[in-house]
């Protein structure tokens, strides 16, 4: 469904509409660590998107609001066909989908029958649908760990991450070659001037970050990994290396630390906010909630295909999810 026209609502007192439409609509809120701190601030539930759609699916919820992007909300309609899942926008979606289309992705595959195919959450239900293992920031070197050696691996669609994976293991994975528009947008030298300005600050970095960023970093992980971190290091001053509305999260944690967004392009600009989580407005989340729309349709076969591949990875790595494993120091 498209997303709904933007309306005027000057004057509406927008956080106490949406609390009460939470509670008629026995909703749950749900907001990615990458969303605006306003919308953070009211969601039921703040974190990764994996962990946010089991955390939802665990509720008595009739209706899960996903303040995330469209790859998020799929995953919650897969984990929870029985509610009806509402995204802010529609339009808000994930230069990592974007670059697997399942079209291409199934052609990919058919090209090396003997690979099995090792997919980042990152994609959407049709490109799940044709993998047979999904795996999150979190989950990825636990599940590699227990596949043979031997065994070649289409690992899509993030080859930054997939990358990290075959230097830290030593594998030779086939890469898909999407990247993240964000974390492919940090500068090296603007990254290195800001150490030399904070001489002895750690850097925490994303793994889908490219190498040269990935090299200067301290620690990797995912976003929740990049979050405990930043609660157990000894300093007092933290360079951030994803996407920046995680330090909201960070700073409510301990505000007596330092948390310093690294620098993309020439280190003024804003290359690295996701403009797809920016898409998404306290106002959208008013009127999603209001008329129930745009809401995550998903074809039943559809579903259940997807499913298989995100239930082999919670076999194989439940006690991850949420938990920012990758790159433990």
């Amino acid at each position: 469904m498209t997303a709904p026209v933007r309306e005027n609502l000057t004057g509406l007192d927008l956080r106490a509409e949406i609390d009460r439409l939470r509670k008629e609509r026995n909703a749950v809120i749900l907001a990615h660590y990458y969303q605006k701190p306003e919308i953070q601030d009211l969601a039921d539930f703040v974190g990764d998107s994996l962990e946010l759609s089991r955390k939802a699916a665990d509720t008595d919820a009739d209706v899960i609001a996903f303040c995330g992007v469209k790859f998020m909300a799929e995953t919650a309609k897969i984990l929870s066909p029985e509610k009806i899942v509402i995204l802010p926008d529609m339009d808000a979606g994930c230069s990592l989908e974007d670059s697997c289309p399942p079209e291409q992705f199934a052609r990919f595959r058919a090209k090396h029958p003997d690979h099995i195919a090792l997919t980042y959450i990152n994609c959407s239900a049709a490109v799940k649908a044709l993998s047979d293992i999904i795996v999150t920031s979190s989950s990825a070197e636990t599940i590699i760990s227990q596949i043979p050696e031997d065994q070649p691996i289409i690992f899509g669609p993030d080859r930054h991450l997939g990358g990290y994976l075959n230097r830290k293991f030593g594998r030779e994975m086939l890469l898909w070659p999407g990247v993240c528009i964000v974390h492919e947008a940090f500068s090296e030298t603007e990254l290195l001037k800001l150490k030399a300005q904070h001489p002895g600050a750690p850097v925490a970095a994303h793994p889908e970050c490219p190498p040269h960023i990935v090299d200067h970093a301290d620690y990797v992980g995912s976003t929740s990994g990049i979050l405990q971190f930043a609660k157990t290091f000894p300093g007092d001053t933290l360079i951030v290396a994803t996407e920046p509305h995680i330090i909201h999260q960070m700073e409510l944690a301990l505000p007596e630390k330092n948390f310093i967004g690294a620098p993309g392009a020439d280190g003024n600009c804003n290359c690295n906010i996701c403009p797809y989580m920016a898409l998404n407005t306290m106002e959208k989340l008013y009127i999603a909630l209001r008329d129930l729309q745009p809401w995550i349709e998903m074809d039943e076969e559809l579903r259940l295909a997807a499913r298989k591949s995100l239930d082999r990875m919670l076999e194989m790595a439940s006690g991850t999810v949420g938990k920012g494993d990758l790159g433990r120091p």
